[in-house]
Parts: structure tokens; sequence; C-alpha cells
């Protein structure tokens, strides 16, 4: 990191971010403990949590571990994060009694535990055990239900006081949605009208008009889409404040557009493309949110992408999603990478070309190449990235983008993210051909170099300075001054690394290549 880099990153953030940066630096809330009484709720069946306890057993991004304590991050923070949201409480399986333990094991060891009491985890963690109790209310005995219900509120109180307000994005609503779901939990008008206001702020600022979360990370938008479906489902079958049948409302527009964005950009398979570090197997699927929404009676219909930055050109074989859109949110970068003009593209329903993918949030050369630009399909100048991704989760300075044209088969924009030069791209979808041509305006003389990042299942059978034969599709260049291979690594799911090809092409101001 050079002071430098520290500058671009600071001069995106909001006042508001920093402020709060310095203030829980410089002061932490107590944990105290308060007492307060629960009220059980009605809801209809959600989504189903995947398994991942067994016994003293967890596994979490596809890493198992016997249990060492909450603070355990030998398997990394967001291992050690996934244990205290406690998910596994509502896995099939889970029996009441195993549930109770946990539970009572959890409070219990409570005071040391520095994680369990950051303010994500209580979000998360505060919702499980909500739903735990509900759904298990025959089942628990009134001291318990003291103790947990005591624990809860404090947490709570807690979390409260430690809102996210220094990261804002996904974090601030998860902790939005959690606070709405407590306040109906236990009846708090204090907790209601505060985390009311805060959820309608952040849905009208994150969730855009053509329906994508501003952070425009498929994953992310699941994940925050299952958990605004969780609110509507609470609050539409327990009605506790004045006017909070108009309040579901307001969610039930914010679901539908979110729905509406899922149908535009999902492949025909019902997954998402693996942009901005998203993985398969931590999310609900789109199959499992759209029955989700229909058993909660909602209807949408599919939206046309125009706000966010994606864009999807398609053919009766040929399905692409291009990414032609600025570094979003600009103050809360931390799941976007230096992907400009990056895409997927499948081939009769199957992968043929893909993003590399995330398998990490550790701090480690994987991540920093995960976010680079040369870990996408996409062109580096002077072997730079487009945008400076450093420290795991920031950014820098940034490309800005201009959309020259956007039609619906074929989308062409430019970005400044390479010192000197203009990097115009355009992508288009005609008989069956997929096309892209790139154009490098500027004076100077930087090497530039286009990758092409192949599926694992993907085998090269030929390849030559203008065509590349492979056992899906053929690719027919135009301005190559060369073309090599590389052996690489792609993820579909964390910590899962899969080898593949890369393809390097070398190229000087213009190229052009096809794909049938």
């Amino acid at each position: 990191m050079s002071i430098f880099s520290l500058f671009h990153t600071i001069h995106y953030l909001k006042i508001k971010q920093i402020i709060f940066q310095i203030i829980y630096r410089l002061y932490i809330p107590p944990f105290i403990q308060r007492c307060q009484v629960g009220v059980s709720m009605l809801l209809k069946d959600d989504i189903s949590k995947y398994t991942c306890n067994n016994d003293m057993c967890f596994t979490f991004l596809n890493l198992s571990s016997d249990f060492k304590g909450w603070n355990d991050i030998s398997k990394g923070m967001l291992w050690a994060y996934n244990l205290n949201y406690m998910d596994w409480l509502l896995q099939e399986g889970m029996s009441y009694e195993k549930g109770a333990e946990w539970i009572d094991r959890f409070i219990s060891d409570l005071p040391g535990n520095r994680i369990g009491l950051d303010p994500y985890p209580i979000a998360l963690r505060g919702i499980n055990w909500i739903k735990f109790i509900s759904w298990r209310r025959e089942s628990i005995d009134e001291r318990h239900l003291k103790q947990w219900n005591d624990s809860l509120y404090s947490q709570y109180v807690l979390l409260s006081k430690k809102l996210e307000y220094h990261l804002m994005g996904n974090h601030l609503l998860e902790d939005a949605y959690s606070l709405f779901i407590a306040a109906l939990y236990f009846k708090d008008d204090k907790f209601y009208r505060k985390s009311k206001k805060m959820l309608w702020q952040e849905l009208k600022e994150q969730i855009l008009p053509d329906g994508a979360h501003y952070e425009q990370s498929p994953m992310y938008h699941c994940i925050l889409l299952d958990r605004l479906l969780d609110c509507y489902n609470f609050s539409s079958y327990n009605i506790r404040f004045v006017g909070q049948e108009t309040f579901n409302e307001c969610l039930k527009e914010k679901i539908v557009l979110m729905l509406g964005h899922l149908d535009s950009i999902v492949w025909k398979d019902d997954t998402v493309p693996l942009f901005n570090d998203s993985a398969y197997g931590i999310a609900p699927t789109v199959s499992e949110l759209r029955a989700y929404a229909k058993r909660l009676k909602l209807e949408w219909k599919s939206l046309l992408m125009n706000g966010c930055g994606y864009r999807k050109l398609c053919s009766t074989r040929l399905e692409a999603v291009v990414d032609v859109g600025n570094i979003t949110a600009t103050y809360q970068p931390g799941h976007s990478h230096a992907d400009t003009f990056n895409y997927e593209l499948r081939i009769d329903g199957r992968p043929f070309i893909v993003d590399t993918g995330i398998s990490t949030y550790n701090k480690t050369a994987r991540r920093q190449y995960e976010r680079s630009t040369s870990a996408h399909n996409t062109v580096t100048i002077g072997n730079k990235n487009s945008s400076e991704v450093w420290g795991g989760f920031r950014i820098g300075k940034r490309a800005k983008v201009k959309v020259l044209s956007d039609t619906e088969s074929e989308v062409m924009a430019e970005h400044n993210g390479f010192k000197g030069y203009i990097h115009q791209r355009k992508f288009a979808i005609n008989d069956e051909v997929f096309t892209i041509n790139d154009e490098i305006i500027g004076n100077n003389t930087a090497e530039c170099i286009s990758y092409i990042h192949f599926a694992p299942d993907i085998e090269l059978l030929a390849m030559s300075s203008t065509e590349i034969r492979t056992n899906r599709a053929n690719i027919v260049v135009s301005g190559a001054i060369s073309i090599d291979i590389i052996n690489d690594f792609v993820s579909i799911e964390y910590n899962r690394l899969k080898p593949s090809k890369t393809i390097k092409i070398l190229f000087d101001r213009s190229l052009t290549y096809r794909i049938f």
C-alpha cells in the first residue's frame, strides 16, 4: 500500500464512514446483560440452510474442523464468522436438544467471544435464534426461554450501538434487516422506529431502479433478497405496530424489483454469473428464492438491465453477460474487482468462457490475483490493473466507464483505467457468433494483452495466431501478435480450485475475436 493508494481509497468514502471509523476505534460499547420478553412469531416456510454441523465438527466454505472455540481463526476470519452466525441451528436434522445445547454453550462462552460480538455476526445469528425459538417454542421450558431472550435482547442492544456505518453497503443493510425482525419479536417500539427508518433508507439507496443490488455481486444479491423475504415474511404474519401493513408494501416493492433483476441476469439453468466475489454454495439458489417468494404469494416480471453495469446478449445457442459498469458502490467497493469489460459466455447452456471466481477472502496473493484484471476476460495494458485493487477489500484509483451504444444485440463502451489510454470494447451477438472488438487509444506503447479464461472442462484442440479450436467452440482472432496458453485455475466455490486453461493474446492497438 502506498500513500497514494490510501488517498484514492479514502477519497471515495462518505464523511459518515470516516467519522464512525474513528468512533469505533476509540470506543467499544460494552456488552451489558439485560432482561426482555420475546414473543414467538408465525412465518411461512423459509429456505433451508446448508448442512454444516455434524456433532462437534463444522464445515464452512468447504473447510472442516472440530470445534475449538468461537474465536478460532485457523481457517480464516470468514470461517470464524460463519461459525458465529449459527446458521446450522436451522439445518435439516438439527434436533431441539442439540440446538439448545449449542445456544447454552454460546451464552456461557459469550464474555470471551470477541468475534461473536461483532455486529455482523450478531445480526445474522439473531435472526437464526428468533427462527429457532419461534419454531421450537413448545419444546422450550421457561428457564431456557428467559435465558435465551435476555441474551438475545442484550446482543441486539449492542448491535443497535454498533451499526456498521463505518462499512455501509450490504453489512449495514443486514444490520437493518435483523434489527427490524428483532423489533417484531420483542415488540420493541424503539427498535422498530430505528430499523424501519434505516431499512427503508438503505433499500432506496442500495436497490437500483432495475432491481440490482448496487454492489453488483450476484451472490450477495441473492443473500440480501433472501433476508428481505424473511423480513416480509415475519412482518406480514406478525402485525405488531401501527402502519406496519403500509411498510410491508414498501418491502414488497423492493422484493419484486430484486426478483425481476434475477430473472434477467440468470443463466438458463437458473445459476448466476460469478462476478464480484460470487461463488456457489453460499447463497440460496435462484430456484429456492423464487419458490420462497411464491409461498409468500408474490408476483413479479423480468426487468431490463439498465441501471446496473451488466448487460445480457443472447441468441439461440449463445448466452453472454457482460460488464460495462463502473465500480459501485463507490464508497464500499469491498466486493468489486478490477474487471471492467469482463464477461462470461455459455454455449448451448454450458460454461465456455468464465470468470475465474473467488476462492478466499483471506488477504493472500490468491485473493489479490482473483481481484486483478488479468484474472478476468478483459484487457491489461502495461501489465497493470484497470482499477487499483489492494488490501483484500479495497480499491484506490479506479476506471471510469462511458457506454457509447447499447442495443439488444450489441453494447459498446470505453474506460480510462489505464493512464494515458482509453480502452474501447464492443460486444455483439449476431447469427450465432459472439464478437469482441478492442481498440486502444493513446500515444504510449505499453504491452496490450487480452485474457480469455476457459471453463475447466474445455480442451484446446489446436491453436495458431489466427484461430483457437476447442471441444466446445472455435475462436477466430484478428490482430494478434502472439497467442500463449497458461495453465490456470478457476473457482466456483470457496477453497476449491479447478485446473483450467487461459489464453493470453498479445496485440498492438486493435484486436477482434469471433466465437462460434
